[in-house]
């Protein structure tokens, strides 16, 4: 039984980090820029999550302002950061995304304080009993929430005109753009659709964790990166299944080396190992 609840915990785990990564992993595909400011998006996620919470008491309410305004946020930001940066060399981008990164946290901490809040009223607090194993009711709703939002974003991408042009922009541009596809409008509906799975994901960390804080941005920032490289650069695919695979080798890990290693640690060191032996990542391809 003990197998079975560390793999639910490294799906949960997983879900959490898929909704982040891959959003970060769908403007690295269609821009080649490492979109660090994309923690930051997932941090004002769980800040408006729990606000609008506490003052209208209506999750669902809360939750889609969260996912709309958080959206709007990272189409300004290649707006004003990242659309003047496009024809500079990758690391000028990079540099700025930091910066950024590091602005929005302090914004935070200065607007909503050091010590973080926390849910009035926390939903999904209760527990459920299957057999020997106990799940909060939140960590089904955050695994539920990321099914249904990356399958919505499956069939967005392979079953509609949209979709399928935007896939298009992301692997021949030129061509895509010769065929009349508006590039520019691609590329806001790419920052606006991965920072709404951003924000949601901050949401739900801030609910299974009942405390949202200004820093919460930090590990997701270069545990992201590290699954879009073991996923393979660009590939939405390889980085869903690295979110899940590294979510249950931590969660394995904490178990069977927690008292040589830490949680982080753990994933680093399977990261390094994997790339050692593929370099491009488990599903990237040879350049």
């Amino acid at each position: 039984m003990l197998f079975i609840d560390l793999i639910l915990q490294g799906l949960i785990q997983g879900s959490i980090y898929a909704l982040i990564a891959v959003g970060l992993t769908l403007v690295y595909g269609l821009l080649r820029i490492l979109h660090v400011a994309h923690a930051g998006l997932f941090t004002l996620g769980a800040y408006l999550g729990v606000l609008l919470m506490n003052q209208t008491n209506s999750l669902i309410l809360s939750f889609t302002i969260s996912m709309f305004l958080v959206g709007l946020l990272g189409v300004a930001i290649y707006i004003f950061c990242y659309k003047p940066m496009l024809e500079k060399p990758p690391y000028v981008a990079l540099i700025a995304s930091i910066g950024l990164f590091i602005s929005m946290e302090e914004i935070y901490r200065m607007v909503f304080g050091a010590m973080g809040v926390s849910y009035k009223n926390p939903p999904f607090q209760d527990v459920i009993n299957l057999s020997s194993l106990h799940l909060k009711s939140a960590e089904i709703v955050t695994m539920l929430v990321a099914l249904v939002l990356i399958s919505a974003l499956s069939i967005f991408t392979t079953k509609t005109r949209v979709g399928i042009s935007w896939r298009a922009t992301v692997t021949q541009p030129q061509i895509a753009e010769s065929f009349g596809i508006n590039v520019e409008k691609v590329r806001y509906g790419n920052f606006f659709i991965g920072s709404m799975l951003a924000g949601a994901g901050g949401v739900m960390v801030g609910i299974l964790n009942n405390l949202v804080e200004p820093t919460m941005g930090g590990v997701p920032s270069y545990k992201a990166l590290a699954i879009i490289v073991l996923g393979g650069l660009g590939n939405v695919k390889g980085t869903l299944i690295a979110s899940v695979l590294l979510g249950v080798v931590e969660s394995f890990g904490t178990i069977y080396l927690g008292s040589l290693l830490d949680r982080d640690a753990i994933a680093f060191a399977f990261l390094i190992i994997v790339l050692m032996i593929k370099p491009q990542g488990l599903f990237g391809s040879k350049r």
